[in-house]
């Protein structure tokens, strides 16, 4: 029983060696390194839109320093086109902001006046003025989540509108025209509300299709001469627009497409 035991003993031992010698032939393993995508980065950008802009009813009146003033009724301002551009930086993949400019082109403001002069009661008179605007905000963005290249987006702007009133016309019902030459700007604060989504074309290039709300104040026309009795003038408020915009943007230093990573060595382990 003795010499079983010794046998079954050295048989074992044999056979670890030669497993050990066995191994010891095998290749040195390698662990691979796992490619990691870079994070995104800030950079700065910038962009150009273009859009429609649709405007809200405004308020027109006529003041006027000694007799008071004089609302008008039925009041529209007409719809018009934009034309913008800004620059901006993209603080992280969730966050941008930037400062634009906008020219919104000229738009006619029509409203009617109750016509106290004229013959027949309850007639009015025409009254319109031509209306463009300049703005210059500070915009802050949130980017929500990205889908296949889609990133949507809201945010919101404050600034500054110089807006200008020119063309000064009225026509009363008995035919009777008079215009005012002369176009008068004035300063107002502004502010915006917007949503859109970007498409990202590339890297470095992506197409922005938003809509915007901007309130952009008032609009003073020039001093109306022979009108009243004391410095008049036609006044256009709560002027208001909807805009449907769509543009580009360039982001100079946005991350390239994933490199592929090399190891400077393989890691081995040794037996």
């Amino acid at each position: 029983m003795d010499r079983f035991f010794k046998r079954l003993s050295l048989t074992g031992f044999a056979v670890v060696l030669s497993t050990a010698g066995f191994a010891a032939d095998l290749p040195t393993p390698v662990i691979e390194h796992v490619p990691v995508a870079p994070a995104a980065v800030g950079g700065f950008y910038l962009r150009g839109d273009i859009g429609y802009k649709v405007y809200g009813d405004p308020s027109g009146s006529f003041n006027d320093s000694a007799i008071g003033g004089l609302r008008y009724e039925r009041e529209s301002l007409d719809n018009t086109w934009m034309i913008g551009a800004g620059v901006g930086y993209q603080f992280n993949r969730y966050f941008r902001s930037d400062v634009t400019v906008d020219y919104e082109a000229k738009a006619t403001a029509t409203g009617y006046a109750p016509c106290g002069g004229c013959a027949a009661a309850g007639q009015f008179s025409t009254e319109k003025a031509d209306i463009d605007v300049w703005t210059v905000m500070l915009n802050g963005y949130v980017d929500l989540a990205t889908w296949n290249r889609i990133t949507p987006y809201v945010g919101a702007g404050i600034g500054a509108s110089y807006v200008s009133a020119s063309n000064k016309t009225s026509l009363n019902p008995d035919g009777t025209f008079s215009s005012y030459d002369g176009s008068n700007g004035d300063w107002n604060f502004a502010w915006a509300l917007m949503a859109g989504a970007e498409y990202a074309v590339t890297p470095n290039w992506s197409i922005d299709a938003g809509y915007r709300y901007k309130d952009l104040g008032e609009a003073k026309t020039v001093k109306l001469y022979n009108v009243g009795t004391g410095e008049s003038r036609e006044v256009w408020e709560d002027l208001t627009a909807h805009e449907f915009r769509i543009g580009a943007r360039y982001t100079f230093n946005a991350p390239a497409a994933a490199p592929a990573y090399y190891p400077a060595g393989p890691i081995t382990s040794n037996f």
